[in-house]
């Protein structure tokens, strides 16, 4: 009965099985690591370079500080890193909506070969040859089809995995929103930092050449022992006390700019001008109520809210694996082609349903909600601790905001009162009733004077943003991105108008309803 075929047929099987090994074999081989060259590190470089130093929209005059916040917030690469994710989010949930839809495939093939298909009947019960060889197929056949089916327990799952990338979306959108927070925090206090430094610049110039000549002329009465020693050195070292202090603090404030910047998008080394705001402005006020801060932060904080989204999701997951129980309902429906002439039929429709379980789920499931239980517990500490640790923030908030705020009033106060003091010195040094390094001293004084009112100034703004932060405080419009920079600075503007943000004096006026909660 044809025993040639069947060890032709062997072999040929034997050598193409080997052939398949020796193929995947030489293709594992070939894969090797290798590291970059320096032409593609080169090409990365320069195309980062080409993308931090590129300006969308340029600089054209002096920045505000609603402009600078606009420019964090549109141009900022973290925020721009977060705008990227709710994208991807996004994109993310409309691949979730495809797989709601049924599956509905085509497909299309060739079968051939060098012989015909044939084959042979054998009797039962004597053994013999029962019919001729025959073949029922054509060498080569073109088929095809078009085949829709449904799972009606994968559009179950399909639906719950959809809500689940909903939440994710909201997740994104709240952690794109703690970006914005942060930002305008940022920038706050490195715009007025910057805007300190600019203020007193001219002033440190004039500080240290004051003090130069002072101190030669110090240093002279005491080389040619014209007064005794002891009084012009305790004046030398009063005037260096307070050129140190005073430099020690334009340190703190130089970088400030340099760090605005790049808070604002801007290639580093970029030249740009501050608007500089009066040194009296309006101080911020805020109803520091404890019991309604602490609510405030709890409701508005979007690190909570994406744990609450979270909580959302671990919830559906139960949905998930219960729905994982049922038995899996697949219906489909299709219409076929065969090229084959031996087919009584060439063309065909077929519609069938299968019902099929897996009884060992059951016995998985206890397990896997005992895991979600878990992941629960985990996110509900999580909770807590961070519920905690917002309100420890407020209250810190609150507390270095009083704290900031005094200085402020009492750096005002002893600017004034040094002011007037260097009015009066310069009148006596113009009648001769005084010297010229009492004059030197006092106008050295009135310069550390006013740089400690700038820092007090700008640690006060500081601490005005990290409580407004602290708060989760709505601190920027919705849909920043689609707006240009000049309609982004002006809604900004327009929205911290009525909340109170902003602290220009023209803009905003004082309401006396703080509550001290450091007491």
């Amino acid at each position: 009965m044809f025993p040639h075929v069947r060890i032709g047929a062997g072999r040929t099987v034997r050598w193409a099985a080997m052939a398949l090994v020796a193929l995947f074999s030489l293709s594992g081989c070939l894969i090797k690591p290798h590291a970059l060259n320096k032409e593609d590190v080169k090409a990365r470089m320069v195309k980062d370079f080409q993308a931090i130093s590129s300006v969308e929209e340029p600089v054209v005059g002096p920045i505000s500080l609603y402009e600078a916040v606009a420019r964090a917030l549109k141009y900022n690469l973290d925020a721009k890193v977060k705008t990227i994710q709710v994208q991807l989010a996004h994109q993310q949930l409309n691949i979730a909506h495809y797989s709601l839809l049924p599956q509905l495939s085509a497909n299309a093939g060739f079968d051939g070969r060098n012989n015909f298909a044939g084959g042979v009947g054998q009797s039962i019960v004597t053994g013999r040859q029962a019919v001729e060889p025959f073949t029922s197929a054509e060498k080569n056949i073109v088929s095809g089809n078009l085949a829709l089916s449904w799972d009606v327990l994968d559009f179950g799952l399909s639906f719950v995995r959809a809500q689940q990338a909903a939440d994710n979306v909201m997740i994104a959108e709240e952690e794109k929103r703690r970006i914005a927070v942060r930002l305008v925090q940022e920038v706050r206090s490195a715009y007025w930092r910057a805007v300190s430094a600019e203020r007193v610049l001219p002033r440190i110039q004039f500080l240290n050449e004051s003090v130069t000549k002072a101190l030669t002329s110090a240093q002279r009465i005491v080389d040619q022992k014209l007064q005794a020693p002891l009084t012009p050195l305790n004046y030398q070292r009063d005037l260096l006390n307070t050129q140190r202090e005073v430099r020690r603090l334009f340190r703190e404030f130089s970088t400030a700019k340099t760090q605005l910047a790049s808070m604002m998008g801007l290639p580093p080394g970029t030249p740009f001008d501050l608007v500089i705001p009066p040194r009296e402005t309006v101080v911020p006020v805020i109803n520091l109520d404890s019991e309604k801060m602490e609510e405030q932060a709890l409701m508005l904080r979007p690190e909570l809210r994406a744990i609450d989204y979270k909580k959302r999701i671990n919830a559906k997951e139960v949905k998930a694996v219960f729905l994982e129980l049922f038995p899996s309902l697949k219906v489909s429906f299709g219409g076929y082609y065969n090229s084959n002439s031996f087919l009584f039929y060439q063309n065909w429709l077929t519609y069938a349903a299968q019902v099929s379980w897996n009884l060992l789920s059951v016995f998985r499931t206890p397990a896997k909600l005992k895991a979600i239980e878990a992941h629960g517990h985990m996110l509900d500490a999580q909770s807590m601790a961070l519920s905690l640790s917002i309100l420890t923030e407020v209250h810190v908030g609150a507390a270095q905001f009083v704290h900031a705020k005094e200085e402020y009033q009492d750096a005002r106060n002893y600017q004034r009162t040094q002011a007037a003091i260097v009015e009066h010195t310069k009148n006596m040094w113009i009648t001769q009733r005084t010297n010229d390094l009492t004059l030197i001293r006092e106008q050295v004084n009135d310069v550390a004077a006013d740089v400690r009112l700038d820092a007090a100034r700008s640690g006060l703004e500081t601490a005005y943003a990290t409580l407004m932060a602290s708060l989760g405080e709505e601190a920027v419009p919705a849909a920043p991105g689609e707006q240009s920079l000049a309609q982004l600075a002006d809604s900004i503007r327009q929205y911290w108008e009525p909340s109170g943000f902003t602290m220009s004096e023209e803009e905003r006026s004082s309401a006396g309803h703080a509550i001290p909660v450091a007491q």
